[in-house]
C-alpha cells in the first residue's frame, strides 16, 4: 500500500482551472491549501520539482508531495517544503496551452495532473481515471508515446 499523494494548493490557484481539482474526493491524495500544515507526517516522502535527482522505482516505497499553483505561486511555497527532498522527472512533453504575456515557464513545466501522472507511472502505482477528466488528455498521451489503455 503506498502512502497517500499530497497535493498543496496555493489559495491564489483559481479551482476552476486547477487540473487536479477531480482528486479531491479520492482517498488516494489528500489535499491541504497552503500556508495550513500538510495534515501528515511527510519524513518519507519526495517532493516533484526541478533540479533534484529523477524520480525512479527507488522512491517506489515513499510518498509523494505536489506543489499545486503557477510557476511563480509555486516558487513561493518551495522553501517552505525545502526538507522534502526533491525529485525530476524526466523530459515529458506538455499538452497543456500556454497563455502568459508577463511570465517565462520552465521549459520542464507540466499542469500538475500531468506531472502527477507520470509520477505515478514512473512509481509503479495506478493511473487509471486519472486522466479522465483532462481536456487534452488524448494529445498529452500522444505526445509522450502512451496509449489510453496505459492509463
Amino acid at each position: 500500500m503506498s502512502p497517500p499523494t499530497v497535493i498543496v494548493v496555493h489559495p491564489r490557484e483559481r479551482r476552476s482551472k486547477c487540473s487536479v481539482e477531480p482528486l479531491r474526493n479520492n482517498p488516494d491524495f489528500v489535499f491541504t491549501t497552503f500556508p495550513h500544515p500538510v495534515p501528515l507526517d511527510v519524513t518519507n516522502y519526495v517532493r516533484l520539482g526541478i533540479g533534484g535527482r529523477l524520480l525512479s522505482s527507488e522512491d517506489a516505497d515513499r510518498g509523494l508531495l505536489l506543489l499545486d499553483g503557477t510557476w511563480r505561486l509555486a516558487a513561493r511555497m518551495d522553501p517552505f517544503y525545502s526538507h522534502v527532498e526533491v525529485r525530476s522527472l524526466p523530459l515529458i512533453h506538455t499538452a497543456y496551452p500556454r497563455k502568459s504575456e508577463v511570465f517565462a515557464d520552465p521549459s520542464e513545466g507540466l499542469a500538475t495532473i500531468e506531472a502527477l501522472y507520470a509520477a505515478l507511472r514512473i512509481l509503479g502505482r495506478k493511473t487509471q481515471g486519472l486522466l479522465d477528466q483532462y481536456h487534452w488528455k488524448q494529445q498529452f498521451l500522444e505526445l509522450n508515446g502512451w496509449s489510453e489503455d496505459e492509463c
